[in-house]
């Protein structure tokens, strides 16, 4: 196991509540979900990707899939 992990069991192992693990799992799940998407607007701002350009894709890969 890595750093983080080992942490994180080091908090969990005090937790017994179910209810308790269930909010711990939305919040890791929130703020997981919360990176990935300041990633992808990173890459967006990056690669200068525009909503033009996605409706573009769609349509060559609606094209392609019929």
């Amino acid at each position: 196991m890595n750093n983080a992990q080992l942490e994180v069991l080091k908090v969990l192992q005090h937790v017994k509540d179910e209810k308790d693990i269930a909010e711990i799992k939305s919040l890791l799940i929130a703020w997981l979900s919360d990176k990935v998407v300041r990633s992808a607007d990173a890459a967006f701002d990056e690669k200068a990707y525009t909503t033009e350009l996605f409706e573009a894709w769609k349509k060559e890969h609606s094209r392609k899939s019929a």
